[in-house]
């Protein structure tokens, strides 16, 4: 073994120089070179840093730089992200999209152009005129639509989700139901009256009669018992028949 080169290194190397850093790495182990200014120091790591990719081999598990344009990559030719200004593609990196495609800035890919869907529309309303169903011959009906799937940023624009044409009806009168409203009340209000009058009576009534049987027993208290008339034979003095 080289004097410069040793055995006993830390961090996952298996041989190692203090000049370079890790020469080689203990297994499973990914070997890379790190720039520090002027120099590079080798370093082993778990998995790749950004900007590299993973390749093994039967002697040294190796990371190695992705391209300029790519952030993280799987191979050198695959690309999973881009670095900003750049757009993904089937594993590539473009400054544009191609053609049937648009660039999606939250996700940074090159996606499919997404046009709007309406559903089918209701069947239409009925005939109204100010909010009213009566009282008109012509008016107005509505039908809608909703929006089942919205565009894309170049996709086709919604289209209206309502539409209204005019309308013809029979003539009839609405009901008026403020008069009707009152007409009610007021047979409310009479039947409370009445029942109130019919209580009011039945009470008088009894307080009369109750009136009538305390007078009556008040003068049977007052009034002095009439005595029984004398009977005119008992009164006679008897007849002394002996002279």
């Amino acid at each position: 073994v080289h004097p410069n080169v040793s055995q006993g290194c830390q961090g996952g190397c298996a041989t190692c120089s203090d000049y370079n850093g890790c020469l080689s790495c203990k297994p499973r182990l990914f070997f890379v070179l790190e720039r520090i200014g002027m120099k590079q120091i080798g370093v082993c790591l778990s998995s790749c840093p950004s900007g590299y990719y993973g390749t093994r081999y039967p002697d040294i598990n190796k990371c190695a730089k992705c391209k300029a344009d790519c952030d993280t990559c799987f191979t050198r030719n695959f690309c999973t992200k881009c670095k900003s200004g750049f757009y993904l593609y089937s594993g590539k990196c473009l400054e544009k999209c191609p053609d049937g495609l648009e660039a999606n800035n939250h996700t940074m890919e090159c996606t499919s152009i997404v046009h709007c869907e309406a559903s089918e529309w209701s069947p239409w309303s009925p005939c109204t005129k100010k909010g009213k169903t009566c009282g008109f011959k012509r008016g107005n009906e509505v039908r809608v639509r909703e929006i089942v799937q919205h565009p894309s940023a170049r996709g086709n624009p919604c289209p209206a989700t309502s539409e209204s044409r005019k309308c013809i009806v029979q003539r009839k009168r609405c009901q008026k139901e403020g008069k009707g409203k009152k007409n009610r009340e007021e047979k409310r209000k009479k039947s409370n009256k009445d029942e109130s009058k019919e209580t009011r009576q039945e009470s008088k009534g009894r307080a009369a009669r109750r009136q009538n049987r305390e007078q009556r027993e008040n003068n049977n208290k007052t009034q002095p018992k009439k005595r029984k008339a004398p009977n005119k034979e008992e009164n006679l003095a008897p007849v002394d028949t002996a002279h």
